[in-house]
């Protein structure tokens, strides 16, 4: 008796200690309000900000159109090129600069991300979503003004798309409006609150959602964050995810 009592005790703590989604949001997609830690946000801020003053670091991009993203951005691994909408290996159409290295302790954050969200995902009595080996990592920083229209993350290989391999976004900074939704037309699109620290998996079912950035809120990032950082105004975001599905294929 007293040994099942146990068994049943160590498994409600198991279960309270899951992380929980945010109810509501389409098969596929896990929003975990607030998982990241003070520590973690800080040492991701400074990380950023360390790689994206060197080769290959913050840059505006622009389309074939000359027009430019509302935002700036800097990949790790490899480049995305707006122009093209591909993955290439250097940012050649700025300044030929090779992308930095994800740091290896930003990839195991992306896999506990992910952990935690699969949990979430199961305990709910939602999908099992597949596993995610990052070699991308690309990071964007909007202003107060800074928004990306809505648009699906299509552009790693079909094998990684086809096996539904997840996007990790992490958000830090100021609050935006993410929206989501089936179509391209914003009009039609429910909206959801990303605030710093707040951890955003879509993968599986949901891979391949309509999506973007809105607005930002100003004054809303953490205070903490802010004073042992310094982090301008606006919204530091993270994406991780795997261009091939299969690692080792040529």
């Amino acid at each position: 008796m007293a040994a099942a009592a146990a068994a049943s005790a160590a498994a409600a703590k198991a279960l309270t200690n899951v992380p929980r989604s945010v109810p509501g949001l389409p098969p596929g997609v896990i929003l975990l309000k607030g998982y990241l830690t003070m520590d973690e946000q800080i040492r991701i801020v400074l990380q950023i900000r360390e790689l994206g003053v060197g080769p290959g670091g913050f840059y505006t991009p622009s389309y074939n159109t000359g027009a430019r993203l509302s935002l700036r951005m800097m990949c790790m691994g490899l480049h995305w090129e707006p122009r093209t909408s591909k993955y290439e290996a250097t940012r050649s159409s700025y300044d030929g600069a090779t992308p930095p290295p994800i740091p290896s302790w930003l990839v195991e954050l992306c896999g506990r991300c992910l952990g935690a969200a699969s949990a979430a995902a199961a305990a709910a009595g939602g999908i099992q979503l597949p596993p995610l080996r990052p070699d991308i990592c690309l990071a964007n920083f909007y202003e107060r003004s800074g928004r990306l229209g809505m648009h699906q993350d299509k552009d790693e290989m079909p094998d990684s798309l086809r096996a539904g391999l997840p996007v990790v976004s992490l958000s830090l900074g100021d609050a935006a409006d993410f929206l989501y939704g089936r179509t391209r037309e914003a009009e039609q699109a429910s909206s959801v609150r990303l605030e710093s620290g707040d951890v955003l998996v879509f993968g599986g079912p949901g891979r391949m959602i309509f999506h973007s950035v809105s607005r930002v809120h100003p004054h809303t990032a953490p205070r903490e964050l802010l004073a042992a950082t310094g982090l301008r105004p606006g919204r530091l975001n993270l994406t991780f995810r795997q261009y091939r599905a299969r690692t080792n294929a040529p």
